[in-house]
């Protein structure tokens, strides 16, 4: 690695010895460098124990552990999904290939889309937009995949007013960016680049908070979901379908059965099932102010947020913070006596013991001062009386 030429690929995972979540990323780390190297790809796997090489883990700029980057023409790319061998490889193959691949035939085309839920393709040729596409395309790769195709790839049922275009397909449809209505290209494609609605883990939330929407989730259980979990969900489905036009500019939508993170958020154990809107801009959250068992109630809901009727909660300021970070600690400590109940005792009771053996010193040493102190002063009173005899 230290040795590394411009055009080689390199997939890096840095980790601290002691990190629990990089000892469970081994195996599977192990199994993507052997895949890898039988497929003979031109990527090389390694890893670097952060602690020791600090150098190189300051030129990756690497702020915690397990961190995984790929190093590609002196561009890193940092990869912030789930920590499984699919979702990597998913990574590294859209990652070390080019950042804008080639879709020559109508079956490419049609293979792409099944493989793909959300695709940018470039139709046309050369010009000022496709330089624009391309340096989105290096930047935005590491979350989404880049096409390009002439007019003839695509079906004829795709109507293109006019050439070149940048065509969005997603959610069953396709449409077409304008730089008058949409802005810049690459925010555009940074804002749209997820589903309207999906099922969305803490991973995805987290990368939504990129896009600048807010994301409207009902929260599901794990597992068994209830008749009232059922309705909530397709409640939501059919109102980001239906008003996708209204929404999609400011809101995603989607279900989430791992609460963990809103938790977090919250603070508090969160009810499922129920509708929380979240602003991953600021760490904060909207809850309706009454029931909501209607699409009607949850469309009132969203305008609610949008007009300023319904304040956020939460938050990233001080208070907020220091509130999270004793929740937190709360739930570690829960979490160790439950896993490890001796382990928590020691932990715990080692430094409440130091520090009451410390207080009993000093107390002690502050009690024998004052003994020495009360032995003086009968001896200086003695010697003031002899004088005076004298």
């Amino acid at each position: 690695m230290e040795t590394r030429g411009d055009d080689d690929i390199w997939l890096i995972k840095f980790y601290a010895p002691w990190c629990s979540f990089c000892k469970q990323l081994d195996p599977v780390w192990h199994q993507i460098g052997s895949e890898l190297k039988s497929l003979g790809s031109p990527v090389n796997v390694g890893k670097s124990d952060a602690t020791a090489n600090t150098g190189l883990a300051e030129e990756f700029k690497v702020r915690g552990y397990p961190a995984i980057i790929m190093w590609k023409k002196n561009m890193k790319y940092v990869y912030s999904g789930k920590r499984t061998k699919e979702e990597i490889m998913e990574f590294t193959h859209r990652v070390s290939g080019p950042c804008v691949r080639s879709l020559n035939s109508l079956q490419l085309f049609q293979h792409a889309m099944s493989r793909h839920d959300v695709m940018f393709v470039y139709v046309g040729a050369t010009s000022q937009l496709k330089g624009n596409f391309s340096a989105a395309a290096e930047h935005l790769i590491v979350h989404i995949n880049f096409f390009s195709a002439a007019r003839d790839v695509l079906p004829k049922v795709i109507a293109l007013t006019s050439l070149p275009a940048v065509v969005l397909f997603k959610d069953g449809t396709y449409f077409t960016y304008s730089e008058e209505r949409d802005g810049e290209l690459r925010l555009w494609i940074n804002r749209e680049r997820f589903p309207n609605f999906s099922k969305i883990d803490s991973y995805t939330l987290y990368a939504m908070g990129e896009t600048g929407k807010l994301v409207s989730l009902v929260l599901l259980e794990e597992k068994n979901m209830c008749e009232k979990s059922v309705r909530y969900k397709v409640l939501m489905e059919k109102l980001a379908a239906d008003y996708r036009d209204t929404y999609s500019r400011n809101f995603y939508f989607g279900f989430m059965e791992e609460n963990d993170y809103i938790n977090g958020l919250m603070m508090k154990d969160v009810i499922v099932p129920s509708f929380v809107v979240v602003d991953l801009s600021n760490d904060g959250y909207f809850l309706p102010q009454g029931t909501v068992d209607t699409e009607r109630q949850l469309f009132d809901f969203l305008n609610a947020i949008l007009d300023g009727s319904i304040q956020c909660q939460g938050g990233n300021g001080v208070v907020q913070r220091v509130r999270r970070l004793v929740y937190d600690t709360k739930l570690l400590i829960r979490s160790l006596f439950a896993q490890a109940p001796l382990l928590g005792f020691f932990l715990l009771g080692f430094p409440f013991t130091i520090a009451t053996v410390f207080c009993y010193l000093c107390c002690k040493a502050r009690h024998t001062t004052s003994e020495d102190e009360d032995d003086v002063a009968p001896q200086q009173c003695k010697k003031v009386t002899n004088k005076k005899s004298d």
